[in-house]
């Protein structure tokens, strides 16, 4: 059983590394390709996250409970669905790499099928993968409405430095309004 389980821990690094080194439309070709490699992964991720003091989906969804209903919410590379899963009276657009579940809508984020100006708020849960990443964020910017808001929970080790990432943000044309570290 420990072998099994340190081959899972290195395919799921390996698919990590591999999303954090490629473009998003790359990594929608693999996993459309090979759709089993989207499980493997989350299966990986679901197991790092056993060991994490708090989840930032958690967080995240602490957050999203205190909107109106009926706010529109975009999750940006869901995984499984989570926030669709659990709130009811927001309205919770799901996207990722593979739709894993009638909630998730698969598509290259860089190309969302969403038109302008549609969300209130979209949110990247650890989903700003890949060298693209910026045109991740083009995109919630394009589908957020006017006074929209960008939830952001990523690793600190994501960006080595988080103010030129901010900065890099507000370039975008988003306005910068707290960030939380830990």
């Amino acid at each position: 059983m420990k072998m099994k389980e340190k081959l899972s821990g290195a395919r799921f690094r390996w698919l990590n590394e591999k999303l954090y080194t490629t473009e998003g439309n790359e990594a929608f070709g693999l996993f459309q390709e090979k759709p089993e490699l989207f499980d493997e992964y989350h299966e990986g991720f679901r197991h790092q996250v056993e060991s994490w003091p708090e989840n930032p989906v958690d967080v995240i969804l602490d957050q999203l409970r205190k909107t109106p209903a009926g706010t529109v919410v975009a999750d940006l590379g869901c995984g499984d669905a989570v926030i669709g899963h659990t709130l009811t009276k927001q309205k919770i657009l799901s996207y990722d790499l593979i739709a894993k579940n009638d909630k998730v809508i698969a598509c290259d984020i860089t190309k969302l099928p969403l038109g302008a100006n549609k969300v209130d708020i979209a949110v990247f849960s650890l989903s700003l993968m890949g060298t693209n990443y910026i045109d991740f964020l083009k995109e919630a910017h394009r589908i957020l409405k006017d006074g929209g808001e960008l939830k952001i929970a990523e690793v600190v080790s994501r960006f080595p430095d988080v103010d030129s990432f901010i900065q890099l943000v507000e370039d975008l044309g988003f306005d910068f309004v707290d960030k939380v570290m830990k």
